[in-house]
């Protein structure tokens, strides 16, 4: 589904260089690294908002940078870490515009029909008249969430979906998109919580020094990774099957 080959990204300067990954439909996977890594520009140009310095990101078989915005949206759906605040609008109305790429000129009775189920889904029914300034954190990212799932792409690419978030709501927002991987979605996510990666996603892309360091399923997390990629000397142990990192 996304497929991404040999790319360099960065701005004058590479940041990341010869990355190498696919995620298929039905598999989440994880870009982790510790801050200023460039796990967002790597996210930025596998959703075509800026180019490669080299290599390729290909979206069922297309290259990105030969789509418009439109085709991308329709593809892949986005959930930024935040947003600066725009005019007032209802949680319905922010969800709706999600379907601006596939609406026409005004959406239809089936676009609001869309966002209702995909509020429903979501448990957000009861808050679609609210404003968004009225939403806690957690509401709000939950409702980026839901715009983008109203573009019924085929794949999803989220940028620190826990950011900012309380635990409770961290599980939340990693559950919902567990489920959504588990029902056929390509998903995409950076994060900077091993733990929760661990917990929640099938394969782990680790940058570091300007290029990659490890990708695989939890058994290349390795002591001596944590070590490389976050310079922190840590135990690397299975507790009820699954690996957890505990920082020495």
């Amino acid at each position: 589904m996304i497929r991404i080959d040999d790319l360099t990204v960065g701005y004058d300067e590479p940041v990341v260089s010869d990355v190498n990954v696919a995620v298929d439909r039905g598999e989440l996977v994880a870009v982790l690294g510790p801050n200023g890594v460039g796990k967002s520009t790597l996210l930025r140009t596998v959703l075509g908002l800026q180019s490669p310095l080299s290599g390729t990101v290909t979206v069922n078989g297309d290259d990105v940078t030969a789509l418009s915005r439109s085709e991308i949206a329709t593809r892949l759906g986005y959930v930024p870490q935040s947003e600066s605040g725009g005019l007032p609008s209802t949680v319905f109305a922010t969800v709706l515009a999600g379907r601006k790429p596939r609406a026409t000129w005004r959406p239809s009775d089936h676009d609001r029909e869309v966002v209702g189920e995909v509020l429903a889904d979501l448990g957000l029914s009861d808050l679609a008249m609210r404003q968004l300034t009225e939403l806690s954190g957690g509401q709000r990212q939950q409702v980026r969430l839901a715009r983008a799932l109203a573009q019924e792409p085929a794949g999803l690419v989220l940028d620190e979906p826990t950011s900012s978030l309380d635990l409770r709501h961290q599980l939340d927002v990693l559950e919902r998109v567990r489920e959504l991987a588990d029902g056929g979605v390509a998903a995409l996510f950076a994060l900077h919580d091993l733990d929760l990666a661990l917990r929640f996603a099938d394969r782990f892309v680790f940058l570091a020094n300007g290029g990659v360091a490890a990708v695989g399923g939890e058994d290349v997390v390795t002591a001596d990774l944590v070590e490389r990629v976050y310079g922190v000397s840590a135990t690397v142990a299975t507790v009820d099957g699954r690996r957890v990192v505990v920082p020495d």
